[in-house]
């Protein structure tokens, strides 16, 4: 009696190809989001005078959550209501980083919102760390970000109005970056298979999207009849928040949230030698030993993983 041919296993939720990312230096991508995170952040400048830079955030997670969904369907996989709920939250949380990140160099010096708002990543890789090196590495990359981006605010300064709301929007963008951190760990660990992070992230950029509608949604009757400004929406989208993000997801299915804290330490890192190779911008003796600084970090969670 011959049995039946036997069922084939239902097809996985789609996934990159191993192999594509797997292979490549986790420290390799971190200089591949910081390249294509600064290309945008030209594009959204130009565009603040005309939405407003919190508006201009809103519309990055917008168009990103509409590239992502087009691209991974999340729908066709099975989700628990988890890992709905995690991503959902996941999603809200970047949302606010990018929306009062937006806010605080609005009214601060850039220098100065990089510097404070990298105390999130320096708070995740203090608790989760496992060992010294982890740990030493973080305050070795914390002291590099504060040479890169040069501080400059005066102690009169503190006074002024605007600062203190620049501060203010800063360190809740720090706390919001540190929850990213965490939240896109467990995003990135949930399901099977290397795009699974990257569908949660799909549905994360919905929610995120949804739940700050309510403030910004009142810009559709201005962009949408753009074609020019949509357009250029897209590419800031695409550039700051697709490429980065989704490597932000292959890279934390990899390694632990002390070492992708630490990581985070090349994106200052990256922008300081683009304007050195691309625009003739001579690093000084500070941002010299920033890089060193960020480059010796690395190091150390190398040797430590």
């Amino acid at each position: 009696m011959s049995s039946a041919p036997a069922t084939p296993p239902p097809p996985s939720p789609p996934a990159l190809a191993r192999g594509t990312l797997d292979g490549v230096p986790a420290p390799a991508l971190f200089v591949v989001s910081g390249l294509t995170l600064y290309l945008g952040a030209a594009v959204a400048v130009g565009l603040f005078e005309s939405l407003g830079a919190p508006t201009v955030s809103w519309w990055r997670i917008v168009l990103a959550a509409v590239v992502l969904l087009a691209w991974r369907r999340p729908w066709r996989r099975r989700w628990r209501r988890r890992d709905l709920a995690w991503a959902a939250l996941f999603g809200v949380v970047l949302a606010a980083m990018n929306i009062v990140f937006y806010v605080g160099i609005d009214h601060l010096p850039l220098g100065v919102a990089v510097a404070i708002e990298f105390c999130g990543p320096v708070a995740v890789a203090a608790v989760t760390g496992r060992g010294w090196r982890e740990r030493g590495a973080i305050v070795v990359a914390a002291a590099g970000v504060v040479l890169l981006a040069g501080i400059t605010l005066e102690s009169d300064d503190l006074a002024r109005a605007d600062v203190v709301v620049g501060l203010a929007a800063i360190f809740a963008a720090a706390a919001c970056w540190a929850g990213y951190i965490v939240l896109g760990k467990r995003v990135a660990g949930a399901g099977s298979g290397v795009g699974s992070g990257i569908d949660g992230l799909a549905v994360g950029m919905l929610a995120g999207a949804l739940a700050f509608a309510p403030f910004f949604g009142a810009s559709v009757t201005t962009v949408v009849p753009d074609v020019r400004l949509l357009a250029f929406l897209l590419a800031v989208a695409v550039c700051s928040s697709v490429v980065p993000y989704v490597l932000d997801q292959v890279v934390l299915r990899r390694v632990g949230t002390a070492a992708f804290s630490v990581l985070l330490a090349l994106l200052p890192a990256t922008a300081v030698v683009v304007g050195a190779v691309v625009l003739a911008q001579v690093p000084s003796w500070p941002e010299l030993v920033g890089l060193a600084l960020v480059s010796g970090a690395i190091a150390m969670t190398a040797t430590a993983r």
